[in-house]
């Protein structure tokens, strides 16, 4: 399986951008939830932005893996703390979340532009 995460994650934050022309009050609110969701305060926004992507992965959510391994990738996470990330999100969603989780260090990968 071949994706370009790169591509995902800015198709994600395209796809913002499109709802935010149509429904920009709706998405103020989103952002501003999002903002203060993430924000560093008892716990630290590479702990919070891993947290989102063992979510995403238990979801299934393509963009999301994407967007939140970018976002976890440039707040420092290292590979191993995805890959935790990953084995965590898999024991709590079971066979389908492995899947996504082999794709969370594969867009690690492309984002810190190495290969295992």
């Amino acid at each position: 399986m071949t994706t370009d995460f790169t591509e995902v994650a800015h198709d994600v934050i395209a796809g913002v951008g499109l709802l935010q022309k149509s429904a920009p009050e709706t998405m103020k609110a989103f952002g501003a939830l999002s903002t203060a969701a993430t924000a560093p305060k008892a716990i630290d926004t590479k702990t919070k932005e891993l947290m989102a992507l063992a979510i995403g992965i238990a979801v299934h959510c393509d963009g999301c893996v994407a967007y939140h391994t970018k976002m976890a990738h440039q707040h420092g996470a290292s590979r191993e703390e995805v890959a935790e990330t990953a084995a965590l999100a898999v024991y709590m969603a079971g066979g389908p979340a492995a899947v996504y989780g082999a794709d969370a260090l594969r867009a690690y990968d492309q984002f810190a532009g190495t290969k295992p």
